[in-house]
């Protein structure tokens, strides 16, 4: 009879257990996502957060102009390439950095900082040391064609973009 008992006992915890473990597994605000393409014969990632618009203005109130953003959600975005490339021009060599943005109405700096693995954002700002930062470029943004209701990025053979509500913004990258 004991042996009757301990078995139950354990299904019973194992069922409880299980279904607790169900009712946490609902769906992130931002789930995690990741853009790989090729740019010459470099592999490209780029594994980011992704934030849905969910009616609010996004660029200048949500994402202010002129301060740092983390270019997603959650955790620091990261951007690695498996050769060196060129970034609007200038070298940046294979490695993975964090991918950070300071945006404005008609100009971005677009920052690639060696320091992997923080969380995006702290009380201050965006969670970066400057003194890690390998490469600054800086980039035009333009309208884009169609309304982007989540964060996505897209690496193309002409390089990187960054797609959200109604902006674009394009990385060149050979």
């Amino acid at each position: 009879m004991p042996k009757k008992n301990l078995l139950f006992t354990f299904l019973f915890l194992f069922a409880m257990g299980f279904t607790a473990f169900a009712q946490d597994a609902k769906p992130k605000a931002s789930p995690a996502a990741t853009a790989t393409g090729k740019v010459g014969a470099a592999t490209i990632t780029v594994a980011y957060s992704s934030p849905s618009v969910k009616g609010r203005t996004i660029w200048g109130e949500l994402v202010p102009y002129g301060k740092a953003w983390r270019m997603g959600a959650n955790e620091a975005t990261t951007f690695t390439t498996d050769k060196d490339i060129k970034v609007q021009g200038k070298t940046l060599k294979a490695g993975k950095y964090s991918l950070f943005a300071v945006p404005g109405q008609k100009e971005w700096q677009i920052i690639f900082n060696s320091q992997t693995g923080q969380w995006g954002v702290t009380r201050q700002g965006a969670n970066f040391d400057p003194a890690n930062n390998v490469l600054t470029v800086l980039v035009k943004p333009r309208k884009s064609a169609k309304m982007n209701e989540s964060l996505v990025y897209e690496i193309t053979p002409k390089g990187l973009f960054l797609k959200w509500e109604n902006l674009e913004v394009p990385v060149a990258i050979k």
